[in-house]
């Protein structure tokens, strides 16, 4: 009878080696399913970057820290806008959103929007909409700087400006407000000025003030917003107020209502500007970087996106 052979060392070494085998295999999954997880999670942390925007080469002044206290004071409202007949309308186009916090008090005058910086006793903004009708009228123009009474926390006074050696320069200009007397009255509120070197003042930013009157003529009506370029860490002021000097300023200008619509921005530093206007044009991309604002959000986000990011020349006449 035949006798069962016992397994020798040569078979136990096979199963050794086969145990080995799936050992290894194992191993080799889990280091699959391992990397495989890292790339999906740096797949997904790469979709949820933000987008990067283009920024302008102005330097970009620190954003103040300090809580929004939105809104504190209470006026007259503006009008709605006037759209062409079939066309959508826009209510808020001129107010913008903040994407960081900032000191503010805001007011709603007959012809314009402002927000006041209660530390800086200059506006944070101001924004409007001009029509085609508004740019005419004939309001007399009163030269008469006031502060603005809606606002006890505004305390600059004309005077701080006196021998200063800035103008006080108008966000909202008188010249636009034509069609209604207490609308220019409201232009010379210290809440709308802010301290401008007179070579700009009087120069490049008054001549983009005239061509926001022929835009507003061609296109119907236009939105505008515009104000200063603050340096926190600047300690340059005027007067006994120690109302602050900007660093620059700012005008973003849109054309909601034309088949397709068109934004522009420019950025100016308050200084001489004697250069040709175009090239102080940026996209309104590059001014909601240097100011933390987001501007136009009413607009659908289709829009928005495109006429932000780029800057059409031509439309504009700048070219």
């Amino acid at each position: 009878m035949a006798q069962k052979r016992k397994p020798g060392k040569r078979s136990k070494k096979k199963k050794a080696s086969r145990i080995n085998r799936g050992l290894w295999i194992i191993l080799l999954i889990l280091l699959v399913m391992l990397f495989s997880a890292i790339l999906l999670l740096m797949y997904d942390q790469y979709k949820q970057r933000p987008s990067d925007k283009p920024v302008s080469s102005y330097p970009i002044p620190t954003a103040p820290t300090t809580k929004p206290t939105r809104p504190t004071t209470k006026s007259t409202p503006t009008s709605k806008p006037t759209t062409p007949a079939g066309k959508v309308s826009y209510t808020s186009l001129h107010i913008p959103q903040y994407t960081t916090s900032s000191t503010e008090c805001v007011a709603h005058h007959t012809g314009y929007t402002v927000s006041f910086n209660t530390k800086y006793q200059i506006p944070n903004w101001v924004g409007y909409e001009l029509t085609r009708e508004k740019t005419k009228g004939d309001a007399k123009r009163s030269n008469r700087f006031v502060s603005d009474p809606t606002m006890p926390e505004c305390c600059a006074h004309t005077s701080d400006y006196t021998q200063s050696g800035y103008d006080r320069g108008h966000m909202v200009p008188a010249a636009d407000m034509k069609w209604n007397t207490r609308a220019m009255e409201e232009t010379f509120f210290l809440s709308n000025i802010c301290p401008q070197h007179p070579d700009l003042n009087q120069k490049r930013w008054k001549e983009l003030e005239d061509k926001v009157r022929d835009w507003a003529i061609a296109d119907s009506a236009i939105i505008i917003v515009c104000g200063p370029l603050i340096n926190t860490k600047s300690r340059k002021t005027v007067g006994k107020n120690k109302v602050k000097v900007p660093e620059g300023f700012f005008k973003v200008i849109l054309s909601p209502y034309k088949e397709n619509p068109e934004a522009i921005g420019f950025i100016f530093k308050n200084k001489k500007a004697v250069n040709p206007l175009h090239t102080y044009v940026v996209s309104v991309d590059s001014v909601e970087s240097l100011t933390g604002l987001d501007f136009f959000s009413e607009l659908p986000d289709s829009i928005e996106e495109k006429i932000e990011a780029r800057t059409n020349l031509v439309y504009w006449g700048l070219k």
